[in-house]
């Protein structure tokens, strides 16, 4: 079983596959997932997209490094929105972040994020990497890396890796083991090339699974057979 755990979720674990904005029943959701863990006192941190809101790739009419950061703003707006909502739920939660101005957010410094967790809360970064042309799973990879997490485990839509996209190849078969060397070279497309070398580099192990079918999280944190691991070579 995992004691410390990066979880890498998409913004549209609160809005709904393809929705945008807030959606009650998808939090609700989210939260039963996560309080299973929480009561096992596994140490939980959190990486959240902002795929519910913006997504910089898709504002084609501007230059690259803005679109960005208008991205990296939707996942702070999303880390604050997750914080209070666990809170509400009677979780101790913190949002991090070092790019915006705001009250409910604490600095993002090592010792208050390792106490942090070493207490029970849970951990919310927001901000991505802080820098533009890098995604959130490259930022889930380096907040991975930097809390000493036991593993990374990313929530999809799919119940794995397939070695072709299962929903348009019928005869897709599922990947449950594989290194990041053999998905980079099938060209797998788990993770993005920076946040492979990252994981690859420090030893640090990948999950991918479905986040939206109930229970595979926690299966997946107390050494299930959920989803697929990527194994550094």
């Amino acid at each position: 079983m995992y004691k410390r755990v990066l979880l890498k979720l998409s913004g549209e674990v609160l809005s709904g596959e393809g929705a945008r904005g807030f959606d009650s029943e998808r939090t609700s959701f989210l939260i039963e997932e996560l309080r299973p863990v929480i009561e096992k006192e596994i140490q939980l941190a959190i990486v959240i997209g902002a795929g519910n809101l913006i997504r910089g790739r898709e504002l084609s009419n501007m230059r690259g490094s803005r679109a960005d950061e208008l991205g990296i703003l939707g996942t702070i707006m999303n880390a604050l929105y997750l914080k209070e909502a666990l809170c509400v739920n009677g979780f101790e939660t913190i949002a991090v972040s070092s790019i915006a101005g705001i009250s409910s957010l604490v600095e993002h410094r090592y010792d208050t994020i390792e106490d942090a967790l070493n207490e029970g809360k849970i951990v919310v970064f927001g901000g991505g990497t802080y820098l533009p042309f890098f995604t959130t799973d490259t930022a889930a990879a380096v907040r991975a890396v930097e809390i000493g997490a036991d593993v990374l485990i990313k929530g999809t839509k799919v119940d794995g890796v397939y070695d072709k996209d299962p929903k348009t190849n019928e005869d897709a078969t599922k990947i449950d083991r594989t290194t990041f060397s053999e998905a980079i070279e099938k060209g797998l497309g788990i993770m993005d090339i920076e946040a492979f070398s990252i994981c690859q580099r420090y030893g640090l192990s990948v999950r991918v699974i479905d986040f939206f079918n109930k229970g595979n999280l926690f299966d997946a944190i107390i050494g299930g057979k959920t989803g697929t691991v990527v194994l550094p070579d």
